[in-house]
């Protein structure tokens, strides 16, 4: 199999060695969605730094093609075939938590289905579940044709 330095490794030397206070299933789904939200925001970068085109200006128009709420619960709407049972519950959790904020540029059902995105990344990340973040966050590239 062809080397690709986006994926994730399992013998990967962990850099972010601070695990959660708790276990991750009883975290609160905001606490996973702020993970997964920093977690998604490095892939995107490292994706698009990969890219030939490197002035600063199109790297952040590039990344928030990703990034946004929008285009989170376009990539979630992707995934959901894909998903476990349990994936499901995680994404049902992030849905449903009321946050107290709301999305700049986003409708109130994009922002809990990107919230809901990012539960599912977060604790994806906080489990250890490499291969299915790595098989996930590939498919979160893929565009409409």
């Amino acid at each position: 199999m062809e080397s690709n330095p986006l994926l994730f490794s399992p013998d990967h030397v962990n850099l972010f060695a601070f695990p959660p206070a708790h276990d991750p299933k009883l975290l609160n789904p905001l606490v996973l969605a702020y993970m997964g939200d920093a977690v998604y925001e490095v892939f995107i970068r490292q994706y698009v730094v990969s890219q030939p085109n490197q002035r600063p200006n199109h790297l952040h128009r590039q990344s928030t093609q990703y990034v946004s709420a929008k285009a989170q619960a376009k990539s979630l709407q992707r995934w959901l075939p894909h998903l476990t049972e349990d994936e499901l519950d995680i994404v049902k959790r992030g849905r449903n938590a009321k946050s107290g904020t709301t999305a700049k540029n986003a409708d109130v059902l994009e922002y809990r289905h990107s919230t809901a995105f990012e539960c599912l990344i977060g604790f994806l990340y906080y489990t250890q579940q490499w291969e299915r973040l790595q098989y996930l966050l590939m498919l979160s590239l893929e565009r409409e044709k």
